[in-house]
């Protein structure tokens, strides 16, 4: 590690907080992939009345683990099931710190008896790692960074998704036959182009699909043969812009605040990550303040991800989230935001939204939850928010309160009259895209 650990400038700003508070943080935007092709909106509809291809290949982290702990070293640092994880089969991998709040999701994907990929923000990355090294586990790993980072090279891998509706006869097409019959997050290697290429099938835009992962060699034979295939079925590539909103509907919160910053058996852990990592340098911002960083950690309770969470083993974290589970105080749930406020509060000519921003969430001016994910989503005519608010909130139909602002950080109260606009918005459940929320799902196996 070149410069400063996260842990001297966490020690250098006063805290945790004051390190990663940033008003008005620009949110993120995709690598190589231009913002638009058709437009936002219209790259939204596609994947959900047409057919829509999104290039996943520059901005996400890839780690490769492999070595005879490798299965051993994941088991005890993630709270998932590895009994029978398939070669082929992906999960969302779920890490927690010692309290039992996630660290941050992934998808792993197993590759072979002792190899493994996890694949995303590079926050779970780091902390399996970490433990691999520290742990003295027999497992070699190598990572290869999104494309905000990796200036010099091509990725190792591409990775396209096919969505919507119309996905299947696509998918059919560019293989020259039928689409293999794999369950949900399994995977089999097929060709396109005549290229070898793994078909794993999931999809992030609430409708199902394919992903097809491959050697970055063949990107462009890949991904020209996936066009041809789709002209008959109006396929509408995805920009940068409408990509970083597809999870609103599905119901994934995709960045969670890591649950490591103050935790004084994570010390060792916060010296080893750089000052310039994920963890040092993605901001908080919003309405919502708080001067304890903890008030941002997040149950994966919490998040639903109850599924994916197995007991019956040792891991980190494992005796704490054994106690939260029957403590869960918060639902995730879709804010569906008020039109008229919409126009009063962000404009008539309100275009393209995305924003992580944490915003507070009110009833009758009692703080009852916070905002993460808040987008325009064309189709729907107004802008959704995933927010996790109060149990008692969280029946669909109850009316709440956005405060839309950006507080300036420490120094100024967290409950301060800002004079911070507030927007109406009802609660929905989550997912609120009816697929997603119904049938994604519905072959999906341990």
């Amino acid at each position: 590690m070149n410069g400063p650990d996260l842990q001297s400038a966490i020690d250098r700003a006063g805290s945790p907080i004051q390190l990663l508070w940033t008003p008005d943080a620009a949110p993120w935007t995709v690598p190589i992939v231009q913002p638009e092709f058709a437009g936002w909106a219209a790259e939204q509809e596609a994947w959900r009345t047409g057919v829509a291809l999104f290039d996943l290949s520059f901005h996400m982290f890839d780690t490769f683990f492999e070595g005879p702990d490798v299965t051993r070293l994941l088991s005890e640092v993630s709270a998932n099931q590895y009994r029978n994880f398939a070669i082929g089969q992906a999960k969302q991998f779920v890490p927690v710190a010692y309290d039992g709040n996630i660290i941050v999701d992934g998808i792993l994907l197993r590759t072979g008896e002792e190899a493994y990929t996890l694949t995303g923000v590079p926050a779970a990355q780091n902390w399996v790692k970490y433990h691999a090294q520290a742990g003295g586990y027999d497992v070699e790993f190598s990572t290869d960074p999104d494309s905000s980072v990796r200036t010099d090279r091509d990725p190792q891998l591409f990775r396209f998704q096919v969505q919507g509706p119309l996905a299947m006869e696509v998918v059919e097409r560019a293989l020259g036959g039928p689409a293999p019959e794999v369950a949900f997050f399994h995977s089999s290697i097929v060709e396109i182009a005549g290229r070898p290429v793994r078909a794993l099938r999931h999809g992030m835009a609430g409708q199902a699909g394919f992903e097809f992962i491959g050697d970055f060699a063949d990107y462009g034979a890949v991904k020209d043969a996936i066009l041809q295939a789709g002209e008959g079925s109006g396929l509408m590539q995805v920009g940068g812009k409408a990509y970083f909103t597809n999870g609103v509907e599905s119901g994934w919160i995709p960045t969670p605040t890591p649950a490591i910053y103050t935790d004084d058996r994570l010390a060792d852990y916060r010296r080893s990550l750089s000052a310039f990592s994920y963890e040092g340098k993605k901001p908080l911002n919003g309405s919502f303040y708080s001067d304890r960083i903890e008030d941002y950690y997040i149950s994966p309770w919490e998040l639903g991800y109850g599924r994916s969470i197995a007991l019956d083993h040792e891991f980190i974290g494992r005796d704490a989230l054994v106690a939260a589970r029957d403590d869960v105080r918060r639902t995730k749930v879709t804010l569906e935001f008020d039109r008229e406020d919409v126009r009063a509060v962000l404009g008539d000519d309100l275009g393209y939204l995305n924003s992580y921003g944490r915003y507070r969430i009110e009833d009758a001016n009692d703080l009852v939850g916070m905002t993460f994910w808040t987008s325009h989503i064309g189709p729907v005519g107004t802008v959704l928010s995933l927010a996790l608010v109060d149990a008692a909130s969280a029946e669909p139909g109850t009316q709440v309160e956005v405060v839309w602002g950006e507080h300036p950080g420490h120094g100024t109260a967290a409950d301060a009259d800002l004079g911070f606009r507030r927007i109406r918005a009802t609660v929905q459940t989550s997912p609120y895209n009816e697929f997603a929320r119904t049938a994604y799902r519905a072959n999906a196996t341990a």
